[in-house]
């Protein structure tokens, strides 16, 4: 018997631990491609999963699809060198960062129609809708800014000066808005209510943030550093560095508050997944193969799946001026890649 027992302590323990080995992966692959018929480069895209529609930049202007058939919905067109999307369900409308116009342009959620074009910074890139001020804010690149808007009047209501290139902005739905700063490797904190600076902190082991998200519960920053390739969780209380991860070349980061992970999509063709275990633990779990390109990330927070943006590329041609040049895009191959289980 004592033997017997010895060994179905050694059994069960077995299965303890194959079963924490097991329930380490995240069990997400590729599940298809929706393919989208038209030439062009992109950036971000975003994920509404309540209405089921994904809408993402590509060439100039905005192509929005189903998440349930993949089929097009429609798109908004005349949205040069544009950058991201941010929607205002409440009011019925959507804003796309049209950074060679330096402008933000507003259309119909239902009509998909052009309703304005909003002036704003120069070059302006990433874009959200901050829940707490019920502003629309832009990262504008260029002028080192950012610009608040209401879109209730679809008026400039402030420009914030950061002395950096923003690259994103994330809100903790308290009355704090964090923004990288790329050049300085800073997460610049502002007042969401009087549109001021409060501090900045150094991102203390990563260097270029990129990519932004936040778990609001925890009140932790997931920073995606790509000239590092690494993902920084830092406390947004204090700016202090709670762990750091190894990443690929990312530049986007998304945190899945339901299954309490954070995903940061990697050019090389990986997504890295990092599990928040609690507020001052956590784990890298695995990279997720996807696709080389893939470098930009949306999230459908209720059917936890991940949507990329991608397209098959060849090299691009050396000249006399441009020695190494970027890889060129190989028409009719850019498409979304669906990610879950």
């Amino acid at each position: 018997m004592k033997n017997l027992k010895s060994l179905l302590g050694v059994a069960f323990s077995t299965l303890i631990t194959f079963g924490a080995v097991a329930q380490s992966k995240t069990g997400f692959h590729v599940l298809k491609d929706i393919k989208i018929n038209s030439t062009g480069g992109w950036d971000y895209i975003t994920v509404d999963g309540a209405d089921k529609r994904i809408y993402t930049s590509h060439g100039n202007q905005v192509n929005v699809l189903s998440t349930v058939t993949g089929d097009s919905v429609g798109y908004i067109p005349n949205t040069p060198g544009v950058h991201g999307i941010a929607l205002v369900k409440a009011l019925g409308k959507g804003y796309i960062s049209a950074g060679r116009a330096n402008a933000v342009v507003v259309f119909d959620l239902k009509t998909f129609a052009v309703l304005s074009q909003i002036p704003v910074g120069q070059n302006p890139d990433a874009i959200f809708y901050d829940d707490f001020s019920k502003k629309i804010v832009t990262c504008n690149g260029r002028s080192k800014d950012a610009t608040i808007v209401d879109p209730v009047s679809d008026k400039v209501v402030a420009t914030v000066p950061l002395g950096d290139k923003p690259e994103t902005a994330v809100s903790d739905g308290k009355g704090k808005i964090f923004i990288n700063g790329e050049g300085t490797s800073t997460v610049i904190v502002v007042d969401a209510n009087s549109y001021k600076e409060i501090t900045r902190y150094k991102i203390n082991g990563g260097e270029s943030p990129s990519g932004l998200d936040i778990d609001r519960k925890t009140n932790r920053l997931f920073i995606g550093c790509g000239d590092t390739k690494t993902m920084v969780v830092m406390d947004a209380a204090n700016g202090k560095t709670v762990g750091t991860y190894p990443i690929g070349g990312t530049d986007g980061v998304v945190f899945d508050p339901g299954l309490k992970i954070a995903y940061a999509s990697n050019g090389e063709g990986t997504i890295s997944a990092v599990k928040e275990v609690s507020a001052d633990k956590f784990e890298f779990i695995e990279n997720i193969p996807t696709e080389p390109s893939a470098r930009t990330i949306g999230i459908d927070i209720i059917t936890h799946k991940l949507y990329l943006p991608a397209a098959k590329t060849e090299p691009g041609v050396p000249t006399a001026t441009n020695a190494n040049p970027r890889p060129k895009q190989i028409p009719g191959t850019f498409h979304i890649i669906e990610v879950g289980k």
